[in-house]
């Protein structure tokens, strides 16, 4: 599908100008939409490698730029002290999103990375989206990449309890040093029993946190990082891994806008 690509700034409220760039189709009806929330890196390559499938589908998508919206430094030392902080950029793009001619405003999604993943997530909480949306409903769907699993209903303000009802989809890499063995499947199997939402995982063996991002391996540090111990996280890029999610995105997506 041929797309146009614009670069174009929203009011998130608090005083907040977030920047990113819309893709949006050249001809055709309103189309579904994703937005794409950034890792502590900020804006890196991962939205791209997945916003050209996503493109691919006939999707629209926003990505944003969290940090440069604070006048932060790049990266991960100049990221605020918590997601919950950076909520109301995505529910200002989703309001901006819907605004636009070539969205389906009944059909706008969100998916993230790290950062970003927990973000998607902290958007699926009812009390999280109300006090953004003044009784508009939220995204209709959330696909998250390796949201550090261990965090939720642990740490303060991280609970995931009264989901708005939109499918969720989790995607994580067993070998991911934010979580000890297992916490994915835990977090998938708890926000099944509770039965709030669809949720579904992905874990891919082998693939570190970060799987997707094709850049040379690095290591850094992050006092979330092994079950809030801090330490050392290795980021690594897997083929095999990034491919296969990127393909689960948009097959999670496609499923969940369909008519």
């Amino acid at each position: 599908m041929r797309m146009r690509t614009s670069y174009v700034a929203f009011d998130a409220g608090r005083g907040l100008t977030v920047a990113g760039a819309l893709a949006t189709p050249l001809e055709g009806p309103p189309a579904p939409a994703v937005l794409i929330c950034h890792g502590s890196d900020g804006v890196d390559g991962r939205g791209a490698f997945h916003a050209q499938a996503l493109h691919e589908a006939g999707l629209v998508t926003l990505e944003i730029d969290m940090w440069a919206a604070r006048g932060t430094g790049r990266g991960a030392a100049g990221r605020p002290r918590s997601p919950l902080e950076t909520l109301a950029d995505a529910f200002g793009a989703l309001r901006f999103l819907r605004a636009q001619p070539e969205v389906d405003p009944a059909r706008v999604g969100i998916m993230g990375f790290s950062w970003g993943g927990v973000v998607t997530l902290l958007s699926a909480v009812r009390a999280n989206a109300e006090p953004h949306l003044g009784g508009e409903p939220g995204f209709a769907a959330h696909a998250a990449f390796y949201p550090v699993c261990w965090a939720y209903d642990a740490a303060p303000g991280l609970g995931l309890t009264g989901l708005s009802g939109a499918p969720i989809l989790i995607q994580t890499g067993e070998a991911d040093a934010y979580d000890p063995p297992g916490a994915d499947k835990a977090l998938v199997a708890r926000l099944q029993a509770r039965g709030e939402a669809p949720v579904r995982g992905v874990s891919y063996p082998g693939a570190t946190h970060g799987f997707d991002r094709d850049l040379p391996a690095q290591t850094i540090n992050d006092p979330f990082a092994h079950a809030g111990r801090g330490g050392p996280v290795l980021m690594e890029f897997h083929r095999q891994a990034a491919t296969a999610a990127r393909a689960e995105a948009v097959a999670f997506f496609k499923d969940a806008f369909a008519d």
